[in-house]
């Protein structure tokens, strides 16, 4: 048998193979971000088809920090109830399913928060609207939200957080010198840019307790210029482990890289695949913790290559699922053939206009037969 569908841990948290469903924004929550029977059947349906784990679009922790509309919240203990019905839905099917706490922070969307997004530094150029430079006590005010969020992902029955450290939201742009010039505490050096993830981090940990798994999504590199590069991105990882994270997904690019964000078009072939690899072998050699490692993932043959050649423990992906959320049991069944996902990202367009992301070809297809 495969590795891949090998059982394993993260902190306690037994999975039944090695295969993750990364954090995507579905467009499926409520109004305000609570939890919906449309989005719980789309986790039921992903622990049905054979996920390890799935990991749920990004959650903001304050009502100043949602990103965009029909996106889920964890922002108040009205959303706990819902939230579990959901956890137990997936967990009675054999998943395994964990939070991911947020705040876009510079790019919160100001007309669904009601006033101007918050940032570490108002920079040009990424905006034409105005943000609010954060005070340290402002900064220290959405550590503890974090907190209070992986708190109620607990009560929740989750059975993990992860922390949102990529693509280019508040902490993501902490991490990096485009968006971080601040000149205090929290600023300059990479040892004052890591302080606000850092201070996450601990503020999550003493909220969930140290058997709680606690994971963070963070950056590669930025792939903008000016950015946070590979060499620091290595160097906060090891502060991580130091810190007492339980696993790291590594990804990279924001959210206005272009052609280099973090989804990428025209994923055609194997050598297109896995375009973080190489910058997770070099994770590899400085961290001792699970890595988990998405982008681009499309092919069985290379995420077993990725897994027994040391690059990676676990091999994480979002747009397949979207077509197929049996993948992973087709594959299981000994159907080795390459995920059918075209990588065109036009499953996002539905999302955009409330009917929740989905695979648009699929759709098309069922609707020929």
């Amino acid at each position: 048998m495969s590795r891949l569908f090998g059982k394993s841990k993260i902190n306690g948290m037994e999975l039944s193979n090695r295969f993750v469903r990364s954090a995507t924004w579905e467009g499926m929550a409520a109004e305000d971000g609570a939890c919906t029977p449309q989005l719980m059947k789309l986790m039921t349906d992903l622990a049905e088809g054979g996920v390890g784990l799935i990991i749920s679009s990004h959650a903001y922790v304050r009502a100043d920090g949602q990103a965009g509309p029909w996106q889920l919240g964890v922002y108040k203990d009205e959303f706990i109830d819902g939230y579990r019905q959901a956890t137990r839905a997936v967990q009675e099917h054999g998943g395994r399913i964990v939070l991911q706490i947020s705040h876009a922070g510079f790019f919160a969307n100001p007309k669904l928060i009601g006033q101007t997004p918050v940032a570490l530094s108002d920079v040009e150029g990424f905006s034409k609207s105005p943000r609010k430079v954060m005070s340290e006590q402002e900064i220290r005010d959405i550590v503890e939200a974090f907190g209070q969020a992986a708190r109620r992902a607990m009560e929740a029955d989750f059975d993990g957080v992860q922390i949102h450290a990529a693509h280019g939201y508040l902490l993501s742009q902490s991490l990096s010198p485009a968006f971080n010039k601040r000149e205090d505490a929290y600023g300059g050096g990479l040892e004052n840019r890591a302080r606000f993830l850092l201070e996450v981090l601990r503020e999550v940990r003493s909220a969930v307790g140290s058997d709680f798994p606690v994971l963070v999504k963070m950056n590669s590199e930025d792939c903008l210029e000016g950015g946070l590069t590979l060499d620091d991105s290595v160097q906060i990882g090891a502060k991580l482990q130091e810190g007492g994270i339980d696993a790291i997904e590594l990804s990279g690019g924001t959210i206005i890289s272009g052609k280099l964000s973090p989804s990428r078009s025209g994923i055609t072939s194997v050598e297109k695949e896995a375009y973080f690899q190489e910058a997770a072998k070099i994770f590899k050699k400085k961290i001792a913790i699970p890595l988990i490692l998405v982008g681009g993932n499309r092919s069985f043959q290379l995420a077993e290559r990725l897994v027994s050649d040391g690059y990676a423990d676990y091999v994480s992906m979002s747009r397949p699922f979207i077509r197929e959320p049996g993948l992973i049991k087709r594959w299981a069944s000994g159907d080795l053939r390459r995920a059918t996902c075209l990588s065109d990202n036009k499953c996002l367009g539905p999302a955009r206009t409330g009917q929740g992301i989905q695979c648009v070809v699929e759709k098309e297809e069922k609707m020929q037969k």
